[in-house]
């Protein structure tokens, strides 16, 4: 019997690792998201979505160039390889992040305009939409290990207390990921109507 039981542990275990695993994956992608959205600051972080049609393929921007900060609202992107420079304005011009660059034939020059209240406002939407989305994600991702845990319990290859335990343990992993998404959502909330 205790071969039995140290099998449905362990299938227990691999269950909830991989859905804290998941979990913890929903919580990086919506810090990353919350990341690109513009506070007033220029930081890199705004163009981490931004792709640049790099002699046909599309390319990260932070794979073609340097980032430098000289004032809290100027970004200068300095492009490893100068022939890039059109591609990666044009890229610029084009992304949600509001940007109207110039560039001086070596560098890029990006002044972020003042946010305006309302501006605001629906950058904390924004982000409301994705903090919301990610918790769908992880509240998903803890529907589907239920039912792994469920069809374990329904197999017979667990019994329904230890069942019953990882569900509360699940429970507890979902609740700790949804506070950490709305911790998040807090701060990039209050960092977005700092004036």
């Amino acid at each position: 019997m205790d071969v039995f039981c140290t099998i449905g542990d362990t299938m227990i275990d691999e269950t909830l690792a991989e859905a804290t695993d998941k979990m913890d994956k929903a919580v990086e992608v919506a810090k990353e998201d919350f990341a690109t959205i513009r506070t007033g600051r220029a930081t890199p972080a705004l163009f981490s979505k931004v792709l640049v049609d790099y002699y046909g393929s599309p390319t990260q921007l932070q794979q073609l160039a340097s980032f430098g900060t000289p004032d809290a609202r100027t970004l200068l992107i300095t492009p490893y390889d100068v022939s890039a420079l059109r591609a990666i304005e044009r890229a610029l011009s084009d992304s949600e992040v509001g940007a109207n660059p110039s560039n001086d034939g070596k560098v890029i020059r990006v002044v972020m305009p003042e946010l305006t209240q309302d501006r605001r406002k629906e950058y904390v939407k924004i982000v409301k939409t994705k903090g919301e989305d990610a918790k769908i994600s992880v509240r998903n991702i803890r529907r589907k290990a239920k039912d792994a845990l469920d069809r374990l319990v329904k197999d017979g290859e667990i019994g329904e207390d230890d069942g019953a335990r990882a569900e509360k343990d699940l429970d507890a992993q979902t609740k700790a990921h949804t506070d950490a998404i709305d911790d998040l959502l807090k701060r990039k909330e209050a960092e977005l109507l700092e004036v």
